[in-house]
């Protein structure tokens, strides 16, 4: 047995008695992790952007299944049905996720600076400090417009931090842009 392995036996076998005499140590950390302190209750998107997320979805799973259509049928190539079919399987498994991604998209306003947070797996989380913002923009998209959603964009010095807010009604999108640039003026003045 090598010494890495007889270590681990040793470390098993102490684990395992309860009566032994040295006390079991706690288990290493993986490192830092982030506390978000509840300072208020997260604010979510508009239930309808999962509509928005599908047709764009479903938009680009009809194109891409058409080009393989188009190659496999047309310019005889036999290879273009096979990544046609992982398209269509990848579409309809995302379709199928939109839901639950949707509703992990949420922000909050908190004293010095907006917390904007998503993502199921690989949760993203960003502080944007209010005195950081250099623009504040909405756009709507087609899709969007008729559903009477925006997306609220906002971009600081650093391009890496540049955060967007999508499926805000146009209601709360205007009085939240509003609200972010006169907290920004007010950081910047240092008021």
């Amino acid at each position: 047995m090598g010494d890495g392995q007889a270590g681990q036996a040793q470390a098993d076998q102490a684990q395992a008695d309860p009566h032994s005499a040295e006390p079991l140590a706690p288990a290493p950390a993986d490192g830092p992790r982030l506390e978000l302190p509840a300072v208020g209750e997260w604010k979510r998107v508009s239930p309808k952007y999962v509509v928005v997320e599908v047709v764009g979805t479903l938009l680009f799973g009809v194109a891409a299944c058409a080009a393989a259509a188009v190659l496999w049928l047309v310019a005889d190539q036999q290879w273009a049905i096979y990544p046609g079919a992982v398209i269509a399987v990848g579409v309809l498994v995302t379709v199928a996720l939109e839901p639950r991604r949707v509703r992990s998209i949420g922000y909050q306003l908190r004293d010095d600076d907006l917390l904007f947070r998503r993502g199921i797996m690989f949760q993203r989380f960003v502080a944007v400090p209010y005195g950081r913002m250099q623009l504040v923009d909405i756009t709507r998209g087609p899709v969007a417009r008729w559903l009477g959603l925006a997306d609220l964009k906002f971009v600081t010095a650093a391009a890496a931090t540049g955060v967007a807010i999508p499926g805000l009604p146009e209601a709360e999108a205007d009085l939240l842009r509003d609200r972010l640039v006169e907290l920004a003026e007010s950081r910047r003045a240092g008021l």
